[in-house]
This record gives C-alpha cells, sequence and structure tokens, in this order.
C-alpha cells in the first residue's frame, strides 16, 4: 500500500519543491490567509463558548448540545464529500489503468485509494474545525488530556463516513447501468439534500434558543441532554469529548471504543465489497453514455432560442457552452442540489421567530431584509465560483482553437460573461423577492433589495470571468478543481469585498429613507445631498467591478502563451 501511495506524495513534494516564479508569494498569501479565518473562527468560537458559560446551570449544556451538532454536521458534510471524492479516486483517476493492468492485488488497491479518499475529503474539515475543538478546551479549561483524547476520537470519526462513503458509491457505480454510471451525480446530489435535511430536523436547533416550547424548565433540561441519536458516531464523538471537558474519568472510554470498533469494521467490510463488486463497476464507469439532452431536437430549439439574441460570433461560444454544460453530468446534476439549498434558505426565513423578539418585529423584518442582500449576494458569489469561474478554464486544452478562430477574446470573454449572467440573474432575485415577500418588508425595501442585487450580480459575474482569465487552469481531471486553486480564493475574497462595500454605503442612505418614511419625517436638504452622493458611490463601485476584471482578464489573456 505504501508503495502505491509513493507517486503521490512524490507529487506534492515536488509541487513545493519546484515552485514556479510567484508560487512562493501565492503560498505565502495563502497560508496567511487560512491562519487569519483560522483566528477569526477561534475568536468566535471563544466568545459563544464564553458567554454560554456564564449562564448558571444552563452554560455547560448548552456548549455540550453545540458540540454534538457541530459533529453531527462534521459527519454529515464528511459522507457526501467521501462519495463524491470516492467516485474519481476509485474509478476516474488517471493512474488507475495501470493499477489495474498490473499484478497489485484489489485489495491493496482499496487501502491505498481509501487512504487518498479520506485525505482529499477530510483535510480542509478537520483544518477549519480544529479551532472549534481548541476553542472548546481552552474554555471549559481542559487539561492535556482532553487533547489526546480528541486525537484518539477524530481518526475513527474520520474513518466512519469514509468507509460508508466509499462503499455507497461502490453499490451506487454497479446499480446504475453501463450506460449512465456517471449520472450517480443526480443521485447524489439528491440524496445528500435528503440526508442533510434529516440530520438538521434530528437536530432541533430551534429548541436550543426557545426554551418556550417547553412546558417546564426540567422537560428542556431533559431535551438538552437527551442525545441526538445514540446510533450515531457523532453522539459518540461528542460524549467522549464532553467526558474530557468535565474531567470526568472512564466515561470517555466506551464511546471511544465504539468508535474505533465501527471504524475497524467499516474497514473490513469495504474491504470485502471491493472484493466483490469493484472490478464490474470499473468496467461500467468506463464506458460512454448517450447524450440524451444536449442532442435532442427540443432541447436544441431552446438552445438556439436562448443565444438568438447574440451576434454570430459570440452566438457560437453561448451555445457551445449551453450543449456542454447539459452534456457534462458532474456539471448539471448539481442544479438539483442548487434548488434544494435555495428552497431551504428561502424557508428558514419563514421559521424566524420575529414575533418573539425584543425589537418591534416591522423593523426586524426590514433589518434582515437588508442585511440578507449580502447573504444574497454571498451565496450568488457561491454559485459562481463554482460555475462562472471556471468558465475560462473549461476551454481546456482546445484553448487553442479560440486563439485561432476569427473571434476576438474579448467577444469570447464578453460572451461567457453573458452565457453566465443570465442564471446567477434569475437565482438572485428569486432568493431576494421571495425572501423578502416572506418577511413582508416595505415596497421601499422589496425595490432596494431587487435593484442593488441586480446591480451587484453584473459584478460578481464580472469578478468571475475576469479573474478565471487571469488564473486560469487549463490542465485539470475534475472540474471541481477548478475553483479550490488560488485563483478561487482571490476571486471568493474579492466578491466578498465588493458586497461589503457596497453594502456600507448603502447603510446609512437606507436608514435615512426608512426612518423618514416610517416616522413621517422629512430629510434636510445636506441629507438628500448624502443620499446621493452614496448612490453615485454604489454606481461607481457597481461599473468598477464590471469592467475592470474584463479588462484586466482580457490583458493576462493576451499575453498568455498557447500550450
Amino acid at each position: 500500500m505504501l508503495l502505491l501511495l509513493t507517486p503521490r506524495y512524490n507529487a506534492i513534494r515536488n509541487r513545493f519543491n519546484r515552485l514556479a516564479p510567484g508560487d512562493g508569494m501565492k503560498t505565502v498569501l495563502l497560508g496567511l490567509l487560512g491562519l487569519a479565518f483560522w483566528a477569526l473562527l477561534y475568536g468566535i468560537s471563544f466568545k459563544v463558548l464564553s458567554y454560554f458559560r456564564t449562564i448558571e446551570g444552563l452554560g455547560d449544556l448548552l456548549a455540550i448540545r453545540l458540540l454534538s451538532m457541530i459533529l453531527l454536521t462534521f459527519f454529515s458534510i464528511l459522507l457526501f464529500s467521501n462519495i463524491v471524492t470516492a467516485l474519481s479516486t476509485f474509478y476516474l483517476s488517471g493512474e488507475l489503468d495501470i493499477l489495474l493492468s498490473s499484478p497489485v492485488r484489489v485489495e491493496q488497491i482499496y487501502r491505498a485509494k481509501f487512504a487518498e479518499t479520506i485525505l482529499d475529503s477530510s483535510w480542509m474539515t478537520i483544518i477549519y474545525g480544529l479551532p472549534v475543538f481548541l476553542a472548546y478546551g481552552t474554555v471549559f479549561k481542559a487539561s492535556s488530556s482532553y487533547y489526546l483524547g480528541f486525537v484518539l476520537t477524530i481518526i475513527p470519526f474520520l474513518i466512519v463516513p469514509a468507509s460508508l462513503g466509499i462503499m455507497v458509491t461502490m453499490l451506487l457505480v454497479n446499480a446504475f447501468p453501463a450506460r449512465r454510471a456517471k449520472d450517480i451525480l443526480v443521485l447524489l446530489g439528491l440524496l445528500f439534500f435528503v440526508v442533510l435535511y434529516i440530520l438538521f430536523r434530528m437536530l432541533r436547533p430551534e429548541k436550543l434558543v426557545d426554551p418556550d416550547t417547553f412546558p417546564t424548565l426540567v422537560q428542556y433540561l431533559t431535551a438538552m441532554r437527551a442525545p441526538v441519536s445514540p446510533l450515531m458516531p457523532s453522539t459518540w464523538a461528542a460524549d467522549a469529548l464532553a467526558s474530557l471537558l468535565r474531567s470526568v474519568r472512564g466515561e470517555w472510554l466506551f464511546p471511544v471504543l465504539m468508535l474505533w470498533s465501527t471504524a475497524g469494521a467499516g474497514i473490513v467490510i469495504g474491504e470485502w465489497v471491493c472484493s466483490r463488486i469493484y472490478y464490474p463497476g470499473w468496467s461500467r464507469s468506463q464506458e460512454g453514455r448517450k447524450a440524451a439532452i444536449s442532442r435532442s431536437r427540443a432541447a436544441d430549439l431552446v438552445f438556439t432560442l436562448l443565444s438568438r439574441p447574440f451576434g454570430v460570433k459570440m452566438r457560437a461560444i453561448v451555445l457551445k457552452d449551453i450543449k456542454l454544460f447539459f452534456r457534462d453530468t458532474t456539471q448539471w446534476s448539481q442544479l438539483f442540489l442548487l434548488f434544494a439549498l435555495m428552497v431551504v434558505y428561502i424557508y428558514s426565513f419563514k421559521l424566524l421567530p420575529l414575533e418573539r423578539a425584543a425589537m418591534p418585529s416591522f423593523y426586524l423584518q426590514n433589518l434582515i431584509s437588508f442585511l440578507n442582500l449580502g447573504m444574497v449576494g454571498f451565496v450568488t458569489t457561491a454559485v459562481a465560483v463554482r460555475f462562472v469561474f471556471p468558465a475560462v478554464s473549461l476551454e481546456g486544452a482546445s484553448f487553442w482553437i479560440i486563439r485561432s478562430a476569427p473571434l476576438s477574446l474579448r467577444d469570447f470573454l464578453w460572451a461567457k460573461f453573458w452565457s453566465s449572467l443570465l442564471p446567477l440573474l434569475i437565482l438572485a432575485e428569486l432568493l431576494i423577492i421571495l425572501s423578502n415577500m416572506l418577511l413582508k418588508v416595505t415596497p421601499f425595501m422589496m425595490a432596494l433589495g431587487i435593484v442593488t442585487v441586480f446591480c451587484m450580480t453584473f459584478g460578481i459575474t464580472s469578478l468571475g470571468i475576469g479573474l478565471g482569465a487571469v488564473f486560469p487552469r487549463f490542465k485539470y481531471e475534475n472540474v471541481a478543481q477548478i475553483p479550490t486553486g488560488f485563483g478561487g480564493i482571490v476571486y471568493m475574497l474579492t466578491a466578498m469585498l465588493f458586497i461589503g462595500v457596497v453594502i456600507v454605503l448603502e447603510a446609512w442612505p437606507v436608514y435615512r429613507i426608512f426612518t423618514s418614511q416610517t416616522f413621517g419625517s422629512g430629510i434636510p436638504l445636506s441629507g438628500w445631498g448624502l443620499i446621493v452622493l452614496s448612490s453615485v458611490l454604489v454606481l461607481a463601485v457597481n461599473v468598477l467591478a464590471l469592467v475592470l476584471p474584463m479588462k484586466i482578464g482580457l490583458k493576462r489573456l493576451k499575453n498568455r502563451e498557447v500550450q
């Protein structure tokens, strides 16, 4: 197994030993950004837990309940992440052709790929989860046994979802017809939404902050002590860590042994399943599939109508992008998950207990509506980093055809822009309109939300296309790899900065106009002057976000050599 992992180790080592010019600075910048985010998570966790501990008789229960919720969330994320990652490592990796034709036992391949899967799917969750667990140790003033116990707990906690995810992937690949093996990603998206919703309802987060739903305090405390589910590995991990935090000797041992025994059983059963069904599944995954959507006459008519507003040259690029999007299962299948998350996002506004808030609900509704502008912007950015930012890189090795075609790079980039803008606009406007309708905001706040989100979407799309041209990645094995690099992080940070600037510039004018309409007070001439100035600045920021990234991206693409 170690021999099979050697190429992966050498690739990682060479990546650091043979840095291209400028890569060292990128690595340092990424490290600093990671440390800053790490420190922010630690600070927030420390503040929240410190506040919980000030609540006499209830604080520790809230903190432990929160720990259980965090671990359950991590477990659900790790499970889905391992399912998706296992599809790439076990079935789509380029080295599998060599491995499966060599005299290596399938069990050895399983163990090596198991290690790769658990590493690729878990490293980010662990790194950004560490500040939370360190904050627990600091606030509870835990001894060194807590940190040792954390290591003994987290290792099997990572192995369990990895073994489950790999087995689920193998079973699904074998269950699907040969021509539709890769279509399991559609099912995975729906499956993840169902599992996520069930786990979220198991958490019952509304009861954590609403003791009024319980007739007596005793029932509330009993509900806080009750485990989310005694059969979940996250519950065992929470019980073990809670015992170590409270310095209760002996109680942590049984849940840790449960985790280790389950992890060991998962590895053994997974290896047995692999020996029985891996080869047939891998053979099926190599077969082609019919492009049923993109080649149907009805779809072709719809695609042609959608691309008609563009010029002849730009229309060819737009039409190509639309067809390739629907031919690639890994792309369009994510629309199901996107739709599911959008429903959850909108439905969450219906569940807000505004009538029990200390602030009058009328003001709170409109305050949340204004803050929701930023949330919609962040959601749109998260979608754009997956679908818009990779748009230029998706040309791949065929980018030389674009350079040699009778099409300017300017038209090429703007074709990418317009084909990406419409779906983002529909998503963003649906989110802001439906959430504002549920909040029952004033007509002014509704109009403000529609206009602001409309303008910001142009900037978010332009930043995605422009920075995607500045940091293209034409060589990739999986589309999901494109936004995870340095360029994707720069895009996310730049887009968040852009959204924050717009919200800050709008804050005072919106507050002034809202209070004027609510209380019937007039706005002095100087106030109108500041409102106009702020509006001009907001417009200027949006225009700058629209034009500047496209210019920079165009310049970088022109100077880039075709490889």
